[in-house]
C-alpha cells in the first residue's frame, strides 16, 4: 500500500524535483501495410496510425490531469521504413511526407522510424532510405531517423558508416537557416533496441506486437536532491544504495502510468525505459548527479567511473519496479540537453574524447554534440565507427547523434529550444581518417558474438 508520506514524497518530487514521464510512445506496426504500389501503402499507413493512435495525445493528458503527473511527450514509433520500401520501391520522401501528416492528425510530438538496420549489409529499400535521410528530415517537423550499423553480433557495416557520415553534414546543411536540426533528427546506432521509446532512435522493431505502449521515465533531478542531502563522505556503494531506492520509486510511477494509459487505449503495455533523461532546466540533469558525488565538474578524473556506478544502481533499483524492463534504461549524456553537460563542455572540461569514455559505460553514445560546420564527412564517419566499436565489443547499445553547426567554430553556439536545448561548439580532433574510412567492407565481429 502506497501510504500518505509516500503521496507527499511523490507530490514533492513533481513539484520541485522535474520528475516526469519523459514520453509514452506508441509502438505500430506497419508491416500490414506494404504494398507493391507506394501510393497505396502510404495511403494504408495514414489510415492505419490515425486509426490505432487517434486517442494517444488525448490519453496522455487524461493522465496528467487526473494523477498529477507530468507526461512531456507523446509519439509514435513503427517499422523501420526501409521495410516497406523493400517492397514497394519508389520516392522514400513519400513515406517521409506520410509519417508527417499522420503526426500533424494525431497531435503527437515526435514519429520516429525513418528507419533501416544495415549491421551485415543492405537490402532492398535500405540504401535509398538512408540516401534520402537528409531531405526527408528537412521537409518534415516532427518526423526522426535511426539507422543502425552494427550490433555484436553482426560486426560492423563500414559502407553504411562512411554513407552515414555523408548524410549527417548533408542533414546538417539543408537545415542551417534551423540551427541544422535535420542532424539532430537522425541517430546512428550500433546494437540498437528494438523498443526504446525515446526519440530520436525510437523505431518499432520486427519482434514486436502489432501495437504497444512503452514508457520513458526520467528523474534526475531527484536522484541529484537525493544525493544532495546524504553525508559528504557517506561510502560509495551506500551512494549507489540511494540511488537504487530513488530509482525504485521514479520507475514505479512510470509503471503506473503505462499500465492505465495500456488500459485506456486497449493497447498492450510493452516496457519502461527508466534512462535519467536530462532538460536543459538547471537542476534536471545527469551532470549535476555526478557532480553531488564529489567531481569539480563533469569530466573531471573519476566521472566515468561515477557514471558507471549510477547506470548500474539505477537498472538494479528500476528493475524491482517495473514487470518489464526494456528500451536504453540507464543514463543519457546528450550534452546539449543537459545544463551542466553544456556548462562542463563551455569550461573545457568535458571534450569529445572523455565523452566517448563515458559512453563505455552509460545507455547511449555520443549524443546531441555539436561539432565545427567544416568537420568532414570522413571525420563525422569516423567518430561513428568509434561509437559502433565500443558498442559492439561490450554487447551494448551505443550511439551517435552529431550535429556540425554549418558557419559556426569552436567556442559558437547551437539553440534547438524546446527539450533539444543548446550546446556549445565542441574542439574535434582534425587528424584524417579518410584512407580507413574510404576502405569501407565490414569490421568482422568480435570473439563476444560467439555465445551459443
Amino acid at each position: 500500500m502506497i501510504n500518505v508520506n509516500e503521496i507527499v514524497e511523490t507530490i514533492k518530487m513533481i513539484d520541485e524535483e522535474y520528475l516526469d514521464v519523459r514520453t509514452i510512445t506508441m509502438g505500430i506496426s506497419l508491416i500490414d501495410c506494404a504494398d507493391a504500389d507506394i501510393d497505396k501503402s502510404c495511403a494504408k499507413i495514414y489510415e492505419k496510425i490515425t486509426r490505432v493512435a487517434k486517442d494517444l495525445v488525448k490519453t496522455g493528458e487524461d493522465i496528467e490531469k487526473e494523477y498529477g503527473i507530468p507526461i512531456i511527450n507523446k509519439r509514435i514509433a513503427v517499422t523501420p521504413i526501409a521495410m516497406l520500401l523493400g517492397v514497394s520501391g519508389g520516392d522514400p520522401l513519400k513515406y517521409a511526407q506520410t509519417l508527417e501528416k499522420c503526426a500533424q492528425s494525431v497531435g503527437v510530438n515526435f514519429i520516429g522510424g525513418f528507419s533501416a538496420l544495415v549491421q551485415k549489409g543492405f537490402s532492398a529499400g535500405d540504401e535509398a532510405l538512408i540516401q534520402a535521410i537528409p531531405q526527408a528530415l528537412a521537409q518534415t517537423d516532427h518526423v526522426c531517423a535511426s539507422v543502425n550499423v552494427g550490433s555484436t553480433k553482426a560486426g560492423i557495416n563500414m559502407d553504411a558508416v562512411k554513407l552515414l557520415g555523408e548524410k549527417v553534414k548533408e542533414a546538417a546543411e539543408l537545415t542551417k537557416d534551423r540551427d541544422c536540426i535535420g542532424a539532430a533528427k537522425l541517430v546512428v546506432f550500433c546494437n540498437a533496441p528494438e523498443d526504446n521509446p525515446f526519440m530520436a532512435g525510437a523505431f518499432h522493431g520486427v519482434g514486436e506486437a502489432d501495437c504497444v505502449i512503452n514508457v520513458g521515465v526520467s528523474g534526475p533531478g531527484v536522484v541529484r536532491s537525493a544525493l544532495a542531502k546524504a553525508p559528504k563522505d557517506l561510502p560509495m556503494n551506500e551512494l549507489a544504495d540511494l540511488i537504487k531506492r530513488t530509482a525504485f520509486k521514479i520507475t514505479r510511477m512510470g509503471q503506473m502510468v503505462g499500465t492505465i494509459a495500456s488500459k485506456r487505449l486497449n493497447v498492450p503495455f510493452g516496457i519502461v525505459d527508466l534512462s535519467l533523461a536530462p532538460t536543459p532546466a538547471i537542476g534536471d540533469s545527469v551532470a549535476y548527479i555526478l557532480e553531488e558525488m564529489g567531481l569539480e565538474t563533469c569530466g573531471a578524473y573519476g566521472t566515468t567511473a561515477c557514471l558507471a556506478m549510477l547506470n548500474d544502481a539505477v537498472k538494479k533499483g528500476g528493475v524491482m519496479a517495473s514487470s518489464n524492463v526494456g528500451g536504453l534504461s540507464g543514463a543519457f549524456i546528450p550534452v546539449s540537453e543537459d545544463a551542466g553537460m553544456i556548462h562542463a563542455a563551455q569550461e573545457g572540461v568535458l571534450t569529445l574524447e572523455k565523452l566517448e569514455a563515458m559512453t563505455a559505460v552509460c545507455s547511449v553514445g555520443l549524443d546531441m554534440v555539436v561539432i565545427p560546420g567544416d568537420t568532414s564527412a570522413e571525420i563525422i564517419s569516423g567518430i561513428i565507427a568509434d561509437e559502433a566499436a565500443i558498442g559492439m565489443v561490450n554487447s551494448k547499445t551505443t550511439a551517435v547523434r552529431a550535429i556540425p553547426a554549418i558557419g559556426k567554430q569552436v567556442g559558437d553556439e547551437l539553440s534547438f529550444g524546446g527539450l533539444l536545448g543548446s550546446g556549445p561548439v565542441m574542439r574535434v580532433n582534425t587528424a584524417s581518417c579518410a584512407v580507413m574510412i574510404q576502405r569501407g567492407g565490414k569490421i568482422p565481429a568480435p570473439m563476444q558474438a560467439l555465445k551459443n
